[in-house]
């Protein structure tokens, strides 16, 4: 998904940074591994926060982000034996989830997958009269003063302030995977606010790298960074404690959470076109046929 969603040039640039690392060649949520999503993560959300607004008002510099010597160069910044501190330190706020995805297929091999928000709880709490249903807050996904956390704890710049007429950034990234032989393999997407693009990322690397199915690849704990504040959040139970020492090690700063607000809903078609949909887990969703 383009601008004025981040979610779509954020999930290129962080696959980008990661295709030529070999991440079929290590242990799944083993140490290395996450330390190098971590930090992937980290770069691109910085990028993501620094240059990305609504392109009607703001030059944003699309190809240079996805192009190969910017991905070589920020590749080339990442340490396999230690995290890259960010620029400050801010607690996180609780992310709600108020967003939906919807992935389909349908007999003919159609396929859609679309996100909608209303942002926050009840989003701006204002009905509209006679229509039943309720007006978005996504003037919070502005930046509203530079370097001063939104309520999903991101730290965003100039390039996303708030002008009239202006569309705001959001973190939507509705997805589909086709494979080398143009066949449609997965319909993906999430809510989960500024998890939205890391959650994508996971459950496409999990299938596609680490070769899990569909259902493994969803309800697997995920990880996330994004650049400010400058944590490693993991989901509780998520990682071994011998893989959260050696990243401390490392140097990362890692906080542990309940669960994460992301609530992927997916399809994948196999090879045979046998159709397997799965809704997470994590609740809030459901994987129908017909």
């Amino acid at each position: 998904m383009g601008l004025p969603s981040a979610g779509g040039i954020t999930l290129a640039e962080m696959l980008g940074i990661l295709e030529p690392l070999g991440l079929h060649s290590l242990e799944y949520h083993s140490a290395d591994e996450i330390h190098l999503l971590a930090e992937t993560m980290r770069r691109a959300y910085e990028d993501r926060n620094r240059y990305l607004g609504d392109s009607d008002f703001t030059n944003v510099p699309v190809e240079r982000l996805l192009g190969q010597g910017h991905l070589d160069s920020l590749r080339a910044t990442i340490d396999p034996e230690r995290a890259t501190p960010s620029e400050a330190r801010l607690a996180p706020r609780p992310e709600p989830s108020h967003t939906t995805h919807l992935s389909v297929i349908d007999s003919a091999g159609n396929a859609v997958a679309v996100t909608t928000t209303i942002n926050g709880s009840f989003g701006a709490a204002v009905v509209v009269r006679g229509a039943g249903f309720l007006l978005n807050n996504e003037m919070d996904d502005f930046t509203s003063r530079p370097g001063v956390p939104n309520m999903y704890g991101l730290v965003q710049g100039e390039a996303n302030a708030i002008r009239p007429g202006k569309r705001m950034l959001s973190a939507m990234t509705p997805t589909i995977v086709i494979g080398p032989d143009g066949r449609t393999e997965l319909i993906t997407g999430t809510p989960g606010g500024p998890t939205i693009p890391t959650s994508v990322l996971q459950v496409i690397l999990a299938q596609v790298e680490h070769g899990l199915g569909v259902q493994q690849a969803v309800a697997a704990a995920r990880i996330q960074h994004q650049h400010l504040p400058d944590l490693l959040y993991y989901e509780h139970g998520g990682l071994e404690p011998s893989v959260v020492r050696e990243l401390e090690r490392r140097g990362h700063r890692l906080s542990e959470r309940p669960g994460f607000s992301g609530r992927v809903q997916s399809i994948y078609i196999a090879p045979d076109g046998v159709r397997f949909g799965v809704s997470d887990p994590r609740g809030g969703g459901k994987a129908l046929g017909y």
